[in-house]
């Protein structure tokens, strides 16, 4: 059903998925939903904050999905458990921050919630009235009489993401505000013609021949009291939330991960992807492949050379998933076969092993369905544990390309370098795509036929 500003309605499910959508195209900035866990209108701490650079709550009651583009359709997923949603918790809002614009220049704003089993709509809220906002309050699940409701906001914000979360009570760390230094008194300095105050006598240095007493012996407390227990020392303040994250483009197309604090943990390399219509054939006319999108099969994979020497892949084909807590310190989770898998697929690169690595390559194939990657729209997101993510869309492809190299990723003294790639090779007749990569970027190794 749509939704008035400021209506409600029951939520009749625990597991939901909720969408915010908009329409992509020239001048149209990005945009990235998030969610806030609140008591009494504040967030507990940060952790009841979840967006891109902590896209889980502690509790499992809420996940960032993260985005996926159908034909100029965007949307931008969390998954909400009311069934995990602690007791103290009575609200979580659901709201959206605008990156390089504002949201009078997102065409299409919306919010809907979802059924996650079934699919099917439980609400939905389109925004028609913001301007100049920059953050963007859509909705809000909200306890009452020990049910769940859902209510459409429409609030926004001018001051981006960190004013929206600052509103809620988190503490960010940009940008910083440099307070100017504050001014320090002069000393005064002793008048000559004043006599020099009196030295106090526990003070006074004694004098010859005198004997200096040691302190008071300790006084003997009675039986029935005690000593005044000390107060607590103070907790450790908390660490600002970061809001940075890194989009790599042609003219920036390379960042430090330890610049963005990405030195320990772990990074999830994922890649979702969407074919922008179903067309079937070869356009060779328009010199130009398309999709049969019907059994679509992209593949993500990992080339990767260690500091000792050792050379591999990391791919579906051949079941080679590879391993996170051994050599090669890369794996991969799964192997999507139609792009029917919301989080599409993810290689996880082990950072506190970074030392290990020499380079990686990220690449991904067609192996079958299509033959090029024509019509076909995927972003690339590296999400480490620790900092922010980097993120990238790929080009449209003007070849007949079934390869494409995503990123290169490089030691340099113990730093991992990401460079963006997003070139589309064209194999020759009888070479595997594996082949191809390998030898453009002269990997130097030995292939044989493999099927998953």
């Amino acid at each position: 059903m749509t939704m008035s500003k400021g209506s409600n309605v029951p939520v009749p499910t625990s597991a939901l998925r909720v969408e915010m959508g908009w329409s992509s195209g020239p001048g149209v900035p990005d945009a990235d939903a998030t969610a806030l866990l609140l008591v009494s209108g504040k967030v507990r701490s940060d952790r009841d904050f979840v967006f891109y650079n902590q896209p889980a709550h502690s509790s499992g009651a809420v996940r960032h999905e993260g985005k996926r583009d159908a034909g100029g359709q965007v949307t931008d997923t969390l998954l909400v458990d009311l069934a995990r949603v602690e007791p103290a918790i009575e609200t979580v809002v659901l709201a959206a921050s605008a990156d390089g614009g504002t949201f009078g220049q997102v065409p299409g704003l919306h919010v809907r919630v979802l059924d996650a089993g079934r699919g099917t709509e439980i609400a939905r809220f389109d925004s028609r009235d913001a301007t100049v906002e920059t953050a963007f309050v859509l909705g809000e699940f909200y306890r009452r009489q020990g049910a769940w409701k859902f209510r459409a906001v429409g609030q926004g914000y001018g001051s981006g993401l960190e004013g929206l979360a600052t509103d809620y009570g988190i503490t960010v760390d940009e940008p910083q505000h440099t307070a100017p230094p504050a001014a320090v008194p002069p000393t005064p300095l002793p008048s000559p013609s004043r006599p020099a105050a009196p030295v106090p006598a526990a003070s006074r240095p004694p004098e010859p021949g005198t004997r200096v007493a040691g302190p008071p012996p300790p006084v003997a407390l009675p039986a029935t009291m005690t000593p005044p227990t000390q107060p607590p020392p103070p907790a450790p303040p908390q660490a600002p939330v970061r809001l940075s994250k890194v989009t790599l483009t042609k003219e920036a197309p390379s960042v430090s991960l330890a610049k963005q604090g990405g030195t320990s943990g772990s990074m999830r390399v994922n890649l979702n992807w969407q074919v922008r219509k179903q067309f079937s054939g070869w356009g060779s006319k328009r010199g130009r492949a398309v999709a049969m999108h019907a059994d679509l099969d992209l593949d993500l994979c990992a080339l990767y050379e260690l500091s000792d020497g050792r050379k591999g892949v990391v791919q579906a084909l051949g079941n080679a998933f590879g391993a996170l807590h051994q050599p090669p310190y890369i794996h991969l989770d799964g192997d999507d076969r139609t792009g029917a898998v919301e989080s599409g697929e993810n290689l996880t690169i082990n950072l506190d092993q970074r030392q290990s690595f020499r380079r990686i390559l990220i690449f991904v194939t067609i192996y079958e369905g299509a033959r090029s990657f024509a019509d076909l729209h995927a972003t690339v997101t590296l999400q480490p544990t620790n900092g922010a993510p980097v993120d990238f869309s790929l080009d449209e492809c003007t070849v007949p390309s079934t390869v494409c190299a995503l990123a290169l990723i490089t030691n340099s003294g113990g730093d991992l370098i990401v460079q963006r790639e997003a070139r589309y090779l064209v194999p020759e007749r009888g070479v595997s795509p594996q082949r191809t990569v390998d030898h453009v970027y002269g990997w130097g190794m030995n292939w044989t036929p493999g099927r998953k």
